[in-house]
C-alpha cells in the first residue's frame, strides 16, 4: 500500500470515528466501533454496538463475541488484530434497546460510510454476515430479503468470499437448537477458512 493510500484510509477512519450523524437519534453520545486496515483478510458484518461493546468501545466483546470466535475457531487476540480481521457492522454506534432487543443499525450509517470503507479494504476474502441487516444489505441490495434461516440454509451459494449466518447471541440459542446442521456443516468449513486465509 502506498504511502497516499495509508493516509487516504487514515483520513477515512478519522471521518468515522468523529461521525455524529445520527446523533439525534442516539440514546447517548454517538461512539463509532469498528476495526479496520487494509490488509485484513476477513472481514465480519455485525448488526451494531450492543451497550456492554458501546462501553468499552471493543466491538463484539460480549457474550456474541465468544460464540462468533468459536464458530471462527480464533483467540481473542487474533479476533483484535486489525491486519488480520476487519469488524465493521452495519451501523457504528449503539442504537438503544427496544421491547425485543437492541433497535435496528442506524441507516445513515451505511448510506455514509459503507462502500467507501469497503472499498478501502482490497485484502478481503472472506466475509462473514452476521444477522439479518448484514444479510439484506450484502446479498440483497434494494430488495427484500428471504427469512435468514433460509439465507443461511442456502450459504453455498455465495461460499468461499461470503457466509451469511445466523447471530451468536444467547437470544439465538434455539433457532440453533433447532438446526443442528448449521453448527456441524458450515462451521468447520467456515474455520477452515479462516485458517486457510490467516
Amino acid at each position: 500500500m502506498s504511502t497516499r493510500d495509508r493516509q487516504r484510509f487514515e483520513r477515512l477512519m478519522r471521518e468515522i470515528r468523529a461521525c455524529a450523524r445520527c446523533a439525534d437519534a442516539l440514546p447517548q453520545a454517538p461512539r463509532p466501533v469498528l476495526q479496520a486496515d487494509p490488509r485484513a483478510r476477513v472481514l465480519v458484518v455485525g448488526q451494531a454496538p450492543g451497550r456492554r461493546v458501546h462501553e468499552t468501545g471493543l466491538p463484539f466483546n460480549d457474550p456474541s463475541g465468544d460464540r462468533l470466535r468459536d464458530w471462527m475457531g480464533i483467540d481473542r487476540e487474533t479476533f483484535y488484530d486489525a491486519s488480520r480481521i476487519a469488524l465493521v457492522p452495519m451501523g457504528f454506534c449503539y442504537p438503544g434497546t427496544g421491547r425485543g432487543g437492541d433497535l435496528p443499525p442506524r441507516p445513515e450509517c451505511a448510506a455514509a460510510w459503507r462502500e467507501p470503507l469497503l472499498a478501502a479494504l482490497p485484502e478481503i476474502r472472506l466475509t462473514l454476515l452476521v444477522g439479518g441487516h448484514a444479510i439484506a444489505w450484502h446479498l440483497y441490495p434494494g430488495r427484500r430479503p428471504p427469512p435468514v434461516a433460509q439465507t443461511v440454509a442456502e450459504w453455498r451459494a455465495w461460499w468461499p468470499r461470503m457466509v451469511p449466518m445466523p447471530h451468536p447471541s444467547p437470544r439465538n440459542n434455539r433457532w440453533l437448537r433447532e438446526r443442528p446442521w448449521f453448527e456441524q456443516e458450515v462451521i468447520p468449513r467456515v474455520r477452515e477458512q479462516v485458517r486457510a486465509l490467516l
